[in-house]
């Protein structure tokens, strides 16, 4: 076998793999989109099965020949192929540490867990959801100690998201902006508050669907390759570049909830649509890591989004759909946009006191992988951690441990992204204004420039470069949460006025 020959069958391999992945996924999207609540017995079976067959596909004798192969000739590579090499090596690794039967059993548990996540949430109940979660614990600690065993398993859990990431790192992130935010919070809570009223007028649900097509066209979607659903949680999910869902929760008396979770997912999806074609259908289509994915959301969503010049953008279409909002000023929206106050819900959480949502999960996770709190407990930790980071009461399940999803997914390790996400988006916020005027390109309309500058650092590289190369390329300098806080500083100062 040539080399050339060998790289045809890769592809053709990685073909068969993204139509499995392409099956389940679109079965996944279905089930938590619209499908009745006991097809997720049936759908589960269905994506046993599929699981099982890629598992084959993936790991069989002539894919693991074809990859040693490949790795016998890496010096007669070209760059992607080596990198596809390499991301094929690690994940094999990691469906090698546990049997065909264990990974089917470990499929269909992540079915299970969504749906019953879903009607625990639904009736507040944690103990519902108690014994699902131990075992995405349970699992989550045998992939960890099969994969890794050389590591601690929590960070094998925070690599499995953000390459390279660790608990050591993530402690000196959250010191950081723990030092500064706390403070900025405290300073923020002794001003004047904005009104937010204009945030609580009644916005129909059928307007708020029209606002959600605007905005996806006014942060450059092309329709044609991104479709929009309902869920409990939004979450994006991508088949390919030339199919990305995004979904959103509409609130009829808080129409801003949906507006941002539409802007936030549709940056994952503006990443998704953006990777260069040729990585279609191979290891090397998709976002590189998570957090960079949440680099282009949080930056879509905060830094374009909460922008007062992006506000000022959408605001006669939200008032022809909503005309009560018209009551308001556009600087009383943007203030209740950018009002910052210590709350529940992560998802709604204002730029300031997000990261504080993000360290209670992160306190948790380690605490729960290497196994010091007791399962049944979680809520009781949940609810103290939320009163003494962020000084707020919990009610309920609903809206405390159970209003994220990542869990019943196994996405543990994960949270930290969304803090790294916020802060990689604000040094590329100061590294595009070095070559754009960023406040009169976004009251213009037209978002073309930014996006470009976004796609040729970024998204066209898929998954092709490491994690840091990436970075590297978009910042041109060492990554520094300074930036990030230096932006929380300057709008809190800009919105309260001190």
């Amino acid at each position: 076998m040539t080399v050339t020959e060998a790289k045809e069958k890769l592809n053709e391999l990685e073909l068969r793999e993204f139509a499995y992945n392409h099956a389940m996924g679109i079965l996944y999207y279905d089930g938590t989109t619209g499908a009745p609540k006991a097809s997720s017995i049936p759908r589960g079976k269905t994506m046993g099965v599929l699981a099982g067959e890629a598992y084959k596909i993936s790991t069989d004798k002539e894919a693991v020949s074809l990859l040693g192969f490949l790795r016998e000739h890496a010096d007669e590579l070209d760059a992607d192929t080596l990198r596809r090499v390499e991301l094929r090596e690690k994940g094999l690794k990691e469906l090698n540490a546990v049997p065909l039967e264990t990974y089917i059993e470990y499929t269909e548990l992540m079915n299970e867990a969504d749906a019953v996540w879903h009607e625990a949430k639904e009736k507040s109940d944690y103990p519902m959801f108690e014994p699902v979660l131990k075992k995405v614990i349970d699992f989550t600690k045998l992939f960890a100690e099969k994969v890794a065993p050389e590591k601690s398993p929590y960070d094998y859990c925070l690599d499995k998201y953000e390459e390279g990431l660790t608990m050591a790192k993530c402690d000196d992130f959250f010191a950081k902006l723990k030092e500064r935010i706390v403070p900025l919070v405290k300073r923020v809570q002794e001003a004047e508050q904005p009104d937010d009223a204009c945030a609580k007028v009644f916005f129909p649900i059928e307007k708020q669907r029209e606002f959600s097509d605007i905005l996806m066209e006014r942060i450059g979607i092309p329709r044609d390759r991104c479709a929009i659903g309902e869920t409990e949680h939004p979450f994006t999910t991508d088949f390919s570049r030339n199919d990305v869902r995004i979904t959103t929760h509409y609130h009829e008396d808080a129409f801003l909830s949906s507006m941002y979770s539409v802007i936030h997912e549709g940056g994952h999806a503006l990443y998704e649509l953006g990777g260069d074609e040729r990585f279609s259908y191979t290891g090397l289509s998709g976002g590189v890591t998570m957090g960079i994915h949440e680099s282009q959301s949080r930056f879509f969503e905060n830094i374009i989004g909460r922008s007062r010049e992006f506000i000022g953008l959408i605001y006669p279409d939200a008032v022809r759909l909503c005309p009560e909002l018209g009551k308001y000023s556009v600087e009383q929206l943007y203030r209740a946009a950018n009002k910052a106050e210590p709350s529940l819900i992560r998802t709604e959480a204002d730029e300031l006191t997000y990261a504080l949502h993000i360290m209670v999960r992160y306190d948790m996770e380690r605490q729960m992988i290497n196994g010091s709190v007791n399962m049944k407990e979680l809520p009781e930790m949940w609810n103290a951690l939320y009163k003494e980071y962020l000084g707020v009461t919990v009610p309920d399940d609903k809206r405390g441990i159970l209003q994220d999803s990542h869990w019943a997914g196994a996405g543990i390790g994960y949270f930290p992204s969304y803090a790294l996400g916020s802060a990689y988006g604000a040094q590329y916020l100061a590294k595009i204004r070095e070559s754009l005027d960023f406040e009169k390109t976004v009251a213009s309309g037209d978002l073309k420039p930014i996006r470009d500058w976004l796609g040729d650092r970024i998204w066209k590289y898929a998954s092709s470069k490491k994690p840091e190369w990436i970075l590297n390329n978009a910042m041109e300098a060492p990554f520094d949460p300074k930036y990030y806080l230096d932006y929380l500083e300057g709008k809190m100062k800009d919105v309260y006025g001190f």
